[in-house]
């Protein structure tokens, strides 16, 4: 990036003063050895090609290319501002993505940690029950009687209950409930029932406007994370009492594609973050789409609340489901 030093002025100035001293030093040569009137002595008998008009036509280019130098210095001026001015965007832009870099590396390790922990807590925990449990049933002496043996076995029974309920947890935030045998639509019903067991006080509506077609993958995880993290941001920060999820596929006559359009809307506070909506969790959402080429907004509803819109394109001709 070009940078302005200091002496850059002083060197200016110093040229400047060395053009005038030049100019006063050719003046008074000029007057001293009269050079005017030499040259139009020299002249006058080569009249007829006009040799004396010689001054007058370089004092005119001399002026021309000075204008000349002026209009491309001051277009090199402007390409060096423009220049800048892309720099510096090209840096901000690198170290927004060096941010979010370091958001995400954070967010997995935190997921991990939990993950971890709920593994550690959990299945270790009542895995440890069960051992306990078959080796006391192995070991009892005298031998347990078929009663005992009964409850022991219940007890067996409910613990890994509880590590079925566990692991399924677990692989559902990993990867999608149904996602990839059900489709997207059932997956999304399946988290929102997710949703309506942790918070029974809210209203969870899912609106289809019209048959769906069959999505790539891309698209599919897309459309469920940015519900999952739209939910997540309503359960936070919201305080609603009612969240409205609107899917719609769009046709295109024209051309033959269209588009898949996602709607999250809720009646809560409606405050957008007060760092102007960079949030991980709402540039985590645009990238997603941004990356498929579709379009992201999120701002404050007309009727109250707040309102997430994504638009994602289907360039190849859908599949029917």
């Amino acid at each position: 990036m070009a940078t302005y030093r200091p002496d850059d002025g002083a060197a200016t100035w110093r040229d400047l003063a060395i053009v005038i001293a030049a100019g006063i030093v050719f003046a008074v040569l000029s007057a001293h050895f009269e050079l005017g009137e030499m040259i139009a002595a020299l002249t006058q008998s080569r009249e007829r090609y006009q040799l004396d008009e010689l001054p007058g036509i370089l004092l005119f280019m001399a002026l021309g290319f000075v204008w000349f130098a002026w209009r491309r210095l001051r277009d090199a001026r402007a390409a060096l501002h423009r220049q800048i001015a892309i720099e510096a965007e090209l840096a901000a832009a690198l170290e927004e993505n060096r941010r979010l870099e370091r958001a995400n590396i954070r967010i997995q390790e935190d997921e991990r940690k939990n993950l971890a922990r709920e593994m550690h807590d959990e299945l270790g925990q009542y895995m440890n029950a069960i051992k306990v449990d078959a080796v006391g049933l192995r070991d009892a002496d005298p031998p347990p009687d078929a009663a005992e043996v009964k409850r022991g076995a219940s007890l067996i029974i409910g613990i890994v209950d509880h590590l079925q309920d566990t692991v399924r947890d677990i692989v559902r935030r990993l990867r999608p409930a149904g996602l990839d045998e059900l489709g997207l639509v059932a997956a999304i019903e399946d988290c929102l029932d997710g949703w309506r067991q942790r918070m029974p006080s809210v209203t969870f509506e899912f609106k289809l406007a019209a048959e769906l077609s069959a999505f790539d993958e891309a698209v599919n995880i897309t459309l469920y994370r940015l519900v999952q993290e739209g939910l997540t941001n309503v359960a936070r920060h919201a305080q609603a009492s009612r969240v409205t999820i609107h899917l719609d596929q769009r046709d295109v006559a024209a051309s033959g594609a269209g588009c898949i359009e996602l709607r999250i809307s809720d009646d809560g506070r409606g405050s957008v973050p007060s760092n102007g909506g960079s949030g991980v969790g709402l540039v985590g959402m645009r990238e997603r789409v941004e990356s498929l080429g579709g379009t992201f907004a999120a701002s404050n509803a007309t009727s109250g609340g707040f309102r997430i819109e994504a638009r994602l394109p289907l360039r190849d001709s859908p599949v029917d489901a």
